[in-house]
């Protein structure tokens, strides 16, 4: 069975998770906006308690900021914690890329072409939620390319801080286009098993948030939180 093939059982807290995670990376829940337990599960047709395990995780990503007796609230962006997690992600990914430059699962080759065929297909829409999608697909079908899968929770946990940044940015096809060039070179150095290049384009991949924090800070100050 390969990493692709493994599935996981959804449980109603899961479920719970991964639409307001959704909707938060998204930023279909601008932060600072309020959000009740009683009115998200009654959405879904749910107690209290999967609802309040969802919280709990979003929190733990610092996604909801969850205050007793007070309304929780989607997080403001933070300078620090956004520093904090593209160091760690950064970290981990770059020895995923290495890793999948020198031995990597070919059974994910076909998946890694085929996501980068519909990230040119969301481009070419201007869909820029479904290239948000397929970029987040991406990285984890590195992980599995990698034989290193685990690695994407690690990372995941870690992007979900400049998710919501990235998709301010994403309201043009040119940052769309810069975007998925590096994912193209990086396919191509990832199959010829070229890790000093996969390495110096994942970097650049990565350095390209730099200027996008500092532009996003600028033009959306109450977005934050410092």
């Amino acid at each position: 069975m390969t990493a692709l093939e493994t599935l996981e059982r959804k449980t109603s807290s899961d479920v719970v998770f991964d639409a307001l995670f959704g909707r938060i990376t998204r930023l279909e829940l601008l932060p600072g906006t309020k959000i009740s337990e009683t009115d998200v599960a009654k959405s879904f047709g749910y107690s209290r308690q999967p609802v309040r395990e969802a919280f709990t995780r979003l929190a733990n990503l610092n996604l909801l900021l969850v205050r007793p007796q007070r309304a929780t609230v989607v997080r403001p962006f933070s300078r620090q914690l956004i520093a904090n997690a593209r160091f760690l992600r950064a970290a981990v990914e770059l020895e995923v890329i290495r890793a999948a430059a020198s031995d990597r699962d070919t059974s994910i080759d076909s998946a890694l072409k085929a996501n980068l065929r519909e990230q040119a297909e969301a481009i070419a829409a201007g869909d820029a939620a479904l290239f948000h999608d397929l970029d987040y697909e991406f990285h984890k079908l590195l992980c599995a390319s990698a034989k290193q899968a685990f690695a994407f929770e690690i990372i995941a946990d870690n992007k979900a801080q400049v998710d919501r940044l990235c998709m301010l940015a994403l309201t043009s096809g040119e940052a769309m286009d810069v975007l998925y060039d590096d994912h193209r070179k990086m396919l191509d150095a990832l199959f010829s098993g070229d890790g000093a290049l996969a390495d110096e384009v994942l970097r650049k991949h990565l350095d390209r948030l730099t200027p996008t924090i500092d532009a996003i800070y600028t033009t959306h100050n109450a977005y934050f939180d410092e």
